[in-house]
Formats: C-alpha cells, sequence, structure tokens
C-alpha cells in the first residue's frame, strides 16, 4: 500500500512527519502501537489514516468532547462525513442511536466515544456487533498517573478493547515519562508494541511564575490577559463557581465575552462554549 499517496489523498499532505508514517504502518499491519508526541505534531493521523485504509471499524476512546468533536469536525471538512461519528452525551438520543446504526452496518470507519460509554451494557452489547480493528486510547497518560482521579473508566478500558474483539490497540499521549509510558503498556496490555516518542518539548510554550497576594490575584490576572498578545486564554479556577464567577468579571473588565465551562453546564452551554473555543486543527 502507498503510504504517501494515501496521505496526500485524505489529507493533502506532500510527508509524514518524524514518527507517522512508522505508527500507520504498525497499525495497519495490526500491531499495538505506543506513540509519544507533542500537542501539534500529528498524534491523530497516526490513528487516522490506518483507519480510513482498515477494511474494519476504529473505535478512538477520548476524555474530552471538545477534543472529539474537532476531530471529527477537521475530518468532516476533509469531506469525511460519512466515515466518522462520534457518540456522547451532549448529543440527543437519535443521534448517537444513528451514529451506532452506522458502525454496526459496517458504514464507518471511526467512531468517537468518552471512557464511560462503556459502563452502558447496551452501547457495549451493540458494539459487539461490529468488527473493530482498532481501539485507540487517546490521552493514554489517563491510565497511569492520577488517571483513577479523573476518568477511573480508562483504567478498564483494556477489558472493553478485548470484549469487543479489537485486533491491535493504539495509544497516544503528549506527556509520557518512561515510567508512565511503562505502566501505560502495562495496564492496557499491550503487546509488544511499536514505541514511538518525538519527545514531548514544546518550543512555542514557555513558563512564568508571577507572585502576588489573595487580594491582588485578579488585578494580576486582568493585567496580564489585556496584553496585546495574551488571547485566546484559558484560565483555571478551583471550583464551577469559581469558573463562573471568574468568567463574569474578565467579560465586565476585558470587554470581550469570557465562556465558563465546567462538568456542570448543561448540554447547549457546553456546546456553545467547545465551538466557541475549538482546539486550532494540525494534522
Amino acid at each position: 500500500m502507498d503510504l504517501q499517496a494515501a496521505l496526500h489523498r485524505h489529507f493533502g499532505f506532500d510527508s509524514f512527519r518524524r514518527g507517522q508514517e512508522e505508527a500507520c504502518q504498525a497499525a495497519l499491519a495490526g500491531r499495538d502501537v505506543l506513540v509519544v508526541m507533542p500537542t501539534g505534531s500529528g498524534k491523530s493521523l497516526c490513528y487516522q489514516l490506518p483507519a480510513l485504509l482498515r477494511p474494519d471499524l476504529t473505535v478512538v476512546v477520548s476524555p474530552l468532547v471538545a477534543l472529539m468533536q474537532d476531530q471529527v469536525d477537521a475530518l468532516r471538512a476533509r469531506g469525511l462525513d460519512d466515515a466518522v461519528a462520534l457518540v456522547n452525551a451532549q448529543q440527543d438520543l437519535a443521534a448517537n442511536d444513528w451514529a451506532l446504526a452506522r458502525a454496526t452496518a459496517g458504514n464507518l470507519r471511526l467512531l468517537y466515544v468518552a471512557p464511560e460509554r462503556f459502563a452502558s451494557p447496551g452501547f457495549v452489547e451493540r458494539m459487539r456487533e461490529v468488527h473493530v480493528g482498532l481501539f485507540v486510547v487517546d490521552e493514554a497518560h489517563c491510565v497511569s498517573q492520577w488517571g483513577h482521579d479523573f476518568r477511573p473508566d480508562y483504567f478498564r478500558l483494556a477489558d472493553a478493547a478485548r470484549y469487543l474483539g479489537a485486533e491491535s490497540i493504539v495509544a497516544s499521549t503528549a506527556t509520557a515519562t518512561p515510567r508512565v509510558a511503562a505502566d501505560i503498556v502495562r495496564r492496557l496490555a499491550l503487546r509488544e508494541p511499536l514505541r514511538v516518542a518525538t519527545g514531548f518539548d514544546r518550543p512555542n510554550l514557555s513558563f512564568a511564575v508571577a507572585s502576588s497576594g489573595a487580594h491582588d490575584k485578579h488585578a494580576l490576572l486582568v493585567e496580564v490577559l489585556k496584553q496585546d498578545d495574551a488571547l485566546p486564554a484559558i484560565v483555571y479556577t478551583g471550583t464551577r463557581s469559581g469558573a463562573e464567577e471568574v468568567a463574569a468579571e474578565l467579560t465586565s473588565e476585558l470587554g470581550q465575552e469570557a465562556l465558563p465551562y465546567h462538568a456542570g453546564l448543561d448540554r447547549e452551554r457546553a456546546r456553545r462554549c467547545s465551538a466557541a473555543f475549538s482546539p486550532t486543527r494540525r494534522r
């Protein structure tokens, strides 16, 4: 198979980035793969391209609806509407049923789902009707460090992959020390995986620490966000109410709408926030 030609046909790129071709070849051959690449360096292509070339279904498990939606939208923008779908709690029941119906009929190549979906017996039994080739665990570090606090369902993904009869598992992450990488291999029961690690350094990111007291922290935040190159930006808070409060204050003081995003949002507010702050699409 001419992977170079397939890369150009489906994604419009003339060459692979470092590590991508090896990962694609392994996934096409049904081999387990562990991909560690910086954000923006093309991890998703390492399973998307093989998925489009394989005759079976690739299931992609991701912890964040916004990330899943962004990947699905990017693929649809390339004319692949019929090949990709997602199932998540922010869609209505009819949309999720339609996605599953297309999967069971063999009309999909990529199906994006959240890890909690495998706790639903109805979903799992319907998926048992599908020939699953690749089982992709995105943000695979969630099975290791602090995963039990963040998304405990990640710990059961190896069992889910086996139950569905997946041919191979592709684990993908931007951040994994050698110890975490070994833990990912162990927890997902990867079988002699091809390890593709191009590092996790991101030259476009820098870190700085500013000291402030409890009372002037907000003023410092506003000052930083008013800088010419500060937006778009993400501000982390410790609570849901804190996210709502800070968003309202920043909207008032910056003259631009700041949206809160947390687990307590209703479906419409969450969708609006995801659409307003969609990640930059890269191969």
